[in-house]
């Protein structure tokens, strides 16, 4: 059984392009490139098609290199120009790509950290006009150490009398574990006093904290930008 050999005219259409694809590489279009397609226009050996792909293209600043290497191989090769020389003095367009759309997630995260960069912003530029707060810090006076002072010495002292008088009740009066009930009942009594005095302060410190953030963001109205 005989193979068949492909004949020359349909080895020239299976290299030649699809002239419909008009993406891929793009070059500028120079005169003796413009003159060619020109000349390409009123050839017979190009189907109608590639013909009037040419008379298109030639009114333009740049061809795609597909559809004008699609030319350059069905116009009559005794006739035509060497490509090299045809491409001399062109250059490649680069087309930039299309911009990623943001979704709509980032668009709000990056609108946070734009209003608290604005926040941030405006609190520096103010800083030397607007009076600082006065921080209440404990103890900032005599009288609020006098005060402690006592009232952690009475509850001290109300500990080692609870403590003396519960341990000298079990032990039938013994002075020693009398003595070591007060003892304990003082430190218990230490301990407590230490305990409400830290829950105090964060408290404190978290109503401080509060009322800062709620007065800096009533005081600062940010300005939303229209480009995003």
């Amino acid at each position: 059984m005989k193979k068949r050999i492909p004949s020359e005219l349909s080895i020239k259409k299976m290299d030649q392009p699809d002239p419909r694809n008009a993406c891929g590489l793009i070059i500028s279009v120079t005169e003796p490139l413009r003159s060619f397609l020109a000349s390409a226009c009123d050839d017979r050996r190009l189907s109608e098609e590639l013909r009037d792909i040419a008379s298109d293209l030639r009114s333009r600043n740049t061809v795609p290199y597909n559809l004008l290497r699609a030319i350059w191989t069905g116009s009559d090769p005794s006739t035509r120009p060497a490509l090299l020389g045809l491409f001399s003095g062109s250059g490649f367009v680069f087309t930039s790509p299309k911009p990623r759309e943001k979704s709509e997630e980032l668009k709000l995260r990056l609108l946070k950290l734009r209003e608290i960069a604005e926040r941030k912003e405006y609190a520096e530029l103010v800083k030397d006009i607007t009076p600082r707060k006065q921080v209440e810090e404990p103890f900032s006076s005599y009288k609020d150490q006098l005060g402690f002072g006592l009232h952690v010495g009475l509850t001290m002292f109300t500990g080692y009398l609870v403590g003396y008088a519960s341990f000298r009740a079990l032990f039938n009066r013994n002075p020693a574990l009398s003595a070591a009930g007060g003892i304990l009942g003082l430190v218990l009594a230490m301990l407590v006093e230490t305990l409400l005095f830290i829950i105090k302060t964060s408290k404190d410190d978290q109503i401080q904290s509060s009322n800062s953030s709620s007065s800096s963001s009533s005081s600062f109205t940010p300005t939303i930008k229209k480009n995003q």
